[in-house]
């Protein structure tokens, strides 16, 4: 047996170098992964969002109605982006998702401020996601000791140890903050991702390795008609998945499933036809099943760090929010929670409709010019 050679293994190891620098496509992961990973947690992600949009419902012109709205100006928690006109104007901007807040001043604030006889400002929180809306309804609590603090004086000003007014908060689509109301269907979308995506890229490449692709490409069938036949069955896959979790969610947490089955139908559809086509796409990049691999959890990553499953969308910087809106991910899941916790129709939901169907479209026409290319 020969003894241990020092020049043996730098000659493996010099090997092993080009062949990873002959992999471009690994390489280029190993060193695009860590430095998008560091990039996200680093900027991105933020557990306390602030400036967070706010609607107001003013009803009453008076010097303590601008004190308060001065000081949520003031606040770094609170962006008042709207104006409403009427309760109903309001509570639409909250179940569309325009605003995270609806904040109302009543028309009997002053009077009843000066008899103190409870005067209230009523707080609205889409509380659909929890954590989006915590720190910023904790930050209210100070709203009533310092927004009128130079305008209460003399026969006005309250007694000792008592609040001029309370901030009465309501939080909507799930007021008790249960985060599997927001978790859970927001696994719709991570989960359709992880298998549809991943499962399609590992499927074509797979036959191209084994070489019962290049007996496909000898065959009469159209790229189109291959792309069709590969996806069909993954389709139903989909469908399946998305009915065992609705149905899990429902019996196991409890999730409420308010309505919108007719937007969330469309969002699902659109979704899976976009996710197989994308895996489609990755599959006419990626030469082996490795590569495949990679390609998705590329794409994954961002889909879980910036579509607002794993933290607040709108606590992130505006950039970031920018890269979320490119993530269809984003968009499903809007239509899923949207649909399950606040009952939106189809047109409450369109923007997002869109967006995955510009999605689904783009990414199946660059999937067929990719494979026509592969084909030639």
């Amino acid at each position: 047996m020969s003894s241990f050679s020092l020049t043996r293994v730098a000659a493996v190891m010099i090997k092993e170098f080009k062949q990873l620098t002959r992999d471009r496509l690994t390489y280029a992961m190993m060193l695009a992964v860590p430095v998008m990973q560091l990039l996200l947690f680093g900027y991105a992600i933020n557990s306390e969002p602030r400036h967070l949009p706010t609607a107001l419902l003013v009803q009453e012109d008076s010097v303590f109605a601008r004190s308060i709205v001065a000081a949520l100006k003031n606040s770094s928690y609170f962006d008042l982006v709207a104006q409403a006109r009427s309760p109903a104007e309001l509570d639409d901007l909250v179940r569309r998702g325009e605003v995270q807040f609806a904040i109302t001043i009543p028309g009997d604030f002053t009077r009843r401020l000066a008899r103190g006889d409870g005067a209230q400002v009523l707080v609205e929180a889409d509380a659909s996601d929890p954590s989006a809306t915590g720190p910023a309804v904790a930050a209210l609590a100070a709203l009533p000791t310092q927004a009128l603090a130079h305008d209460l004086k003399g026969a006005l000003a309250p007694a000792i140890g008592k609040a001029p007014f309370e901030v009465v908060v309501h939080r909507r689509y799930n007021p008790e903050a249960i985060t599997a109301y927001s978790i859970v269907p927001g696994l719709l979308g991570i989960i359709l991702s992880m298998t549809l995506v991943m499962m399609t890229a590992l499927s074509v490449t797979r036959e191209a390795e084994r070489g019962t692709m290049e007996s496909l490409l000898a065959t009469p069938v159209e790229p189109i008609e291959v792309m069709a036949g590969k996806l069909a069955p993954y389709v139903a896959v989909g469908l399946i998945q998305t009915a065992i979790i609705l149905i899990l969610a429902r019996l196991l947490f409890d999730v409420p499933m308010v309505g919108g089955w007719l937007g969330l139908s469309l969002g699902v559809a659109l979704f899976i036809v976009g996710s197989l086509a994308l895996g489609f796409l990755m599959s006419t990049v990626a030469r082996t099943q490795l590569q495949a691999m990679q390609m998705s959890m590329f794409y994954i990553l961002p889909s879980i760090l910036l579509s607002g499953f794993m933290f607040p969308f709108r606590g992130m910087p505006a950039w970031a929010q920018a890269l979320g809106e490119i993530v269809p991910v984003t968009h499903f899941l809007r239509v899923v929670r949207g649909a399950l916790l606040k009952g939106q129709g189809t047109l409450d939901m369109w923007r997002e409709l869109a967006a995955l169907l510009a999605f689904a479209c783009v990414v199946t026409a660059l999937a067929m010019a990719r494979y026509r290319r592969t084909l030639d």
